[in-house]
């Protein structure tokens, strides 16, 4: 008998009870920067150093952070359900906690690639400096999503939404599209989790399931109700 299928999307939420901290919208701040002068293709055009520092900034704190147990609980589903997870987020702990299915829709900061090619793919753990070049002989990039910049992953996530037969959302605010939109295409009947410490706008959505906790607390209560 094949597994019933659990697709998760997760947002910074659940990073960050690993410590690092999150992006907010309602200051334009991230991290003390403003993402218009770190995190744009118009900054990258401007200062590359910055961004290159700002993103080996949050290189290092990555690697320094640990997966905490609301990405182990996820990782756990595995041995009961056939999992997809979906992240937002760029770090590697939901790799690190054991989940082998991740689509990163906003790409990953332990990867860089050409400023010319996104196809190609080069894993760094240390810092990205200027004079950098890739084979192509244009400067190395972290391989991430910058705002203003498309989302190409958001295509194969569609289908993972539609297929779910159980749906679990962590930790994001629903603010940012198009990873946002996805919501809309677990169908109806699907049984919704939503996990975060402030519930957000899903009353649109049919079956909802809240659970008003961090990312921590409402997986180890979500695991009771899924595993028992």
């Amino acid at each position: 008998m094949s597994k019933q299928k659990i697709v998760v999307l997760t947002g910074a939420g659940i990073s960050a009870e690993s410590g690092l901290r999150t992006f907010r919208d309602s200051d334009g701040l991230w991290e003390g920067y403003n993402v218009r002068d770190v995190a744009t293709p118009g900054a990258w055009r401007r200062d590359r150093k910055l961004v290159l520092d700002f993103y080996n900034y949050r290189r290092k704190d990555v690697i320094a952070a640990q997966p905490n147990s609301a990405h182990k609980a996820l990782a756990a589903l595995e041995q009961h359900f056939d999992v997809k997870i979906v992240t937002q987020n760029i770090d590697d702990l939901h790799e690190r906690a054991g989940s082998t299915h991740v689509l990163h829709l906003h790409g990953e900061i332990m990867k860089m690639r050409s400023e010319q090619d996104e196809h190609r793919l080069y894993p760094i753990t240390g810092d990205i400096n200027l004079g950098d070049l890739a084979a192509d002989g244009a400067q190395f990039r972290p391989h991430v999503v910058w705002f203003e910049e498309p989302v190409p992953m958001i295509g194969h996530a569609i289908p993972l939404m539609y297929d779910a037969d159980i749906f679990i959302l962590i930790g994001t605010s629903l603010a940012v599209y198009p990873a946002a939109g996805l919501v809309d295409y677990v169908k109806e009947a699907v049984p919704k989790y939503v996990i975060d410490k402030r519930i957000p706008e899903v009353k649109r959505y049919k079956n909802v399931k809240p659970i008003e906790m961090a990312a921590t607390e409402g997986m180890a209560e979500l695991l009771k109700l899924l595993v028992g």
